[in-house]
């Protein structure tokens, strides 16, 4: 169940806080009382969260602006009234202008009057209380993006570092492969150039020679073979095996020395 509304009224005259408590005792409130300031900020301390405290402007020893200035620096949510007479409008109104209070009823109070104050106090509560919540669930959610946001960064540094180690791999690979005396390629299974280094390239820019296709698809059959052939005007020693690429499509590997 939902917390119930608390409303403290201040004032040093029993009179008028009976007769506060009277008119609302109708309303779903729970109707606190204090006879002075002091006594005011120990209810506090004791009752919090209250949502709306009102205090009579005149009282001896505190007074209810200082009173409500205290209510502000310690329970800055509460919403606060002061009450007062016509003479005391003048300086509750600079205080009201300070920020410190949220509005001020004339004594002797309209009933109706009142009521509409404090139903309007109360409703300013529960609207800041929502604007809290909605700030502070909008700064977890942006907490969130953010540790999203970093997590996607980190991730794609290191996909980004990955894949410059397997380029720089692969280039690696490809030098080995070009420094090599003899030719190399790799071949599809339908006898199609995959891959070749410079002597591969030197030897066979034009195309593979028929008798080479052909020796790749008895190498794709057998497994191995090394064996001599006369290729595109030139005689090779040719080792050959079968592969199969990293997406699982079979193909053949030739290694040829020119003879």
């Amino acid at each position: 169940m939902p917390e119930p509304v608390k409303i403290l009224f201040v004032d040093d005259e029993r009179s008028v806080l009976r007769s506060l408590e009277r008119l609302f005792l109708e309303d779903d409130y729970e109707i606190l009382t204090a006879l002075s300031g002091e006594e005011g900020l120990a209810m506090l301390e004791s009752a919090a969260p209250v949502q709306v405290v009102v205090s009579d402007y005149r009282m001896p020893g505190m007074n209810g602006v200082d009173f409500l200035k205290q209510v502000c620096a310690r329970w800055p949510d509460t919403i606060r009234l002061v009450l007062s007479g016509y003479a005391d409008t003048a300086s509750v109104v600079a205080a009201v202008n300070e920020g410190q209070i949220y509005r001020f009823v004339g004594k002797p109070w309209n009933a109706s009057e009142l009521k509409m104050a404090l139903n309007n106090a109360v409703e300013t509560y529960n609207l800041n209380q929502m604007n809290r919540d909605l700030t502070e669930r909008l700064q977890e959610y942006n907490d969130e993006l953010q540790d999203l946001n970093r997590n996607l960064q980190q991730r794609v540094e290191e996909e980004t570092a990955e894949l410059v180690a397997r380029n720089q791999e692969l280039s690696l690979a490809q030098y080995i492969l070009d420094s090599l005396p003899c030719a190399v390629l790799g071949l599809a299974a339908d006898g199609s150039i995959v891959r070749s280094n410079r002597k591969g390239d030197e030897f066979f820019a034009a195309g593979l020679p028929t008798e080479l296709v052909e020796l790749a698809a008895t190498v794709s059959a057998l497994g191995e073979l090394r064996r001599e052939v006369a290729a595109g005007g030139r005689n090779f020693l040719v080792r050959g095996s079968r592969m199969r690429t990293e997406d699982g499509q079979p193909g053949v590997i030739l290694v040829m020395d020119e003879v």
